[in-house]
């Protein structure tokens, strides 16, 4: 039985991309190709009556942290690194709207030429109206990551998942490219995610996450189909509960 003679076992999901993965082979920027997979992938759930919510890094523009540490004062850093995620947010914007799919792009700062402010019953509504919502420039603070803007999103739209692309396909317990006797967790619990240090998400993140009871799925995102797959429930990556 495919996916679509099936049931979605997610009706409204949030997923983390991170900046990085929209360079696909290159070192810098958005390679097109990826965007437009991701795009494909994201509109062909949509247009299945999926409510998906996406929050965007901007790590392959620019990474506050990386300028900060560099000698940049941290909260100029962190504001260039919010407005490289709108730049990725309206980016994939464009390639889901090239899809077909119908689309708002919500900043946690104001940005009213280009998107829309992040209101959170307005962002629920443009959800249940079908469209894909991005939201961009974090949480609108310096120092914190879009980790924890991607819990903090979850918990306000309601979400019953926050799913995490990553380059690897889960939580393992050491590097996997360094170590190739790694061990990948299919489960773990918040603590033991937070204990281990395993790199799962920041802790802040985490922590809500705990706290709120929001499952958080850590997945290869790039392997095309695993989206899908694990809002039709299949047991993809690793599951923190």
């Amino acid at each position: 039985m495919t996916e679509t003679a099936k049931k979605p076992v997610y009706k409204r999901v949030l997923l983390k991309l991170s900046g990085e993965a929209l360079m696909g082979k290159a070192d810098f920027g958005i390679d097109p190709e990826v965007i437009f997979r991701f795009a494909k992938e994201i509109a062909e759930l949509s247009a299945q009556g999926v409510e998906l919510g996406v929050v965007i890094g901007g790590g392959n523009i620019f990474r506050g942290a990386g300028l900060a540490s560099g000698g940049m004062e941290r909260v100029s850093a962190d504001h260039m690194g919010m407005l490289a995620t709108v730049m990725n947010a309206l980016a994939l914007q464009d390639a889901l709207e090239q899809q077909g799919a119908f689309c708002r792009v919500m900043s946690a700062i104001q940005i009213n030429e280009v998107c829309e402010d992040y209101l959170r019953r307005r962002a629920i509504r443009h959800l249940e109206k079908g469209r894909v919502v991005i939201f961009a420039a974090g949480t609108g603070n310096p120092f914190f990551t879009t980790d924890s803007a991607a819990s903090l999103r979850a918990v306000e739209i309601g979400a019953e998942l926050l799913m995490k692309g990553t380059q690897v396909d889960g939580v393992y317990d050491a590097d996997p490219k360094k170590n190739p006797k790694a061990v990948r967790y299919t489960d773990l619990s918040y603590d033991e995610a937070i204990n281990k240090r395993l790199g799962v998400m920041d802790t802040t993140a985490v922590v809500m996450c705990q706290e709120q009871k929001m499952p958080l799925r850590i997945f290869d995102v790039h392997k095309e189909g695993n989206l899908a797959k694990i809002i039709y429930g299949e047991d993809i990556g690793t599951l923190v509960k």
